[in-house]
């Protein structure tokens, strides 16, 4: 796709991915709660990617009974490229953020344009979201 830069143009092309997810994605949520959930969704990934931050989201990663919560890290020198907040076609009610991001993987090997689309939900009576675990497929 000419829109996108190419693979391994690092930062510099960060720009035109925020600006291809927007155009792809066209905004439905207030931009407040787009913004507030686009910062809880990086926080989610990062603790997803790194293992460090999980137990402050119980819900996104369920600690089975009897098992420690530490988490090897998967990932290092992460950047996030882009991020968006939308509703869920799946259940308008719940929102979606989308994240394009770059990182280490244990191997060493450093890739951008990696994808991560995490469901939040909201609680009830209060503008905070919670994280959903991933789906099991």
């Amino acid at each position: 796709m000419a829109d996108l830069p190419p693979r391994g143009e690092g930062m510099a092309g960060d720009r035109a991915i925020r600006r291809l997810l927007n155009r792809s994605w066209p905004a439905d949520l207030p931009a407040g709660q787009a913004r507030t959930l686009v910062a809880l969704g990086r926080k989610v990934l990062l603790a997803d990617l790194t293992g460090l931050g999980r137990r402050s989201f119980p819900t996104a990663f369920p600690t089975p009974a009897g098992r420690p919560g530490a988490v090897a890290p998967a990932f290092t020198r992460i950047r996030i490229q882009a991020a968006i907040a939308r509703k869920d076609p799946a259940a308008p009610a719940r929102a979606v953020v989308h994240l394009v991001w770059a990182g280490a993987d244990r191997g060493g090997t450093y890739t951008d344009g990696r994808l991560t689309d995490l469901t939040f939900r909201p609680l009830k009576g209060d503008d905070r979201w919670i994280p959903l675990p991933p789906a099991t497929t």
